[in-house]
């Protein structure tokens, strides 16, 4: 029982910095560009995050949780429920285009755990 649970507490330890990492950039980030960027630049901004640089996360997110699938397999999902937060909290609650971004973030990192995974197991067999 003692080795299970210290395992589990390592697994832990590990995701952490993921989960704050992800907490920063889908929660930290728009609440920045909200409250310092205005008009226009506010848009580019928000298109940087929608478009660049959240997609590029939830795919290392992924990656990361290929490592150890069944430790890691809900930072994905914790990836993508943090920026519906993050863009309900700071733009408009219940923004149903919000969750299209939310899912296509979430199918992101799911195929890149799972890819990474497949060939990690690829790679150990040669």
């Amino acid at each position: 029982m003692k080795n299970r649970l210290t395992k589990v507490c390592d697994g832990m330890k590990k995701m952490i910095p993921w989960i704050i990492a992800s907490a920063v950039i889908m929660l930290v980030f728009p609440w920045l560009a909200v409250t310092f960027v205005k008009g226009d630049g506010g848009m580019a901004v928000c298109f940087i995050l929608f478009f660049a640089l959240n997609p590029i996360y939830a795919i290392f997110a992924g990656v990361q949780a290929s490592r150890d699938v069944k430790r890691f397999w809900a930072l994905p999902m914790i990836t993508a429920v943090l920026f519906l937060a993050g863009t309900w909290l700071h733009f408009d609650m219940g923004e149903p285009a919000f969750l299209l971004y939310a899912l296509i973030y979430l199918l992101l990192g799911a195929a890149a755990m799972l890819i990474s995974a497949f060939i990690r197991k690829i790679l150990e067999k040669h």
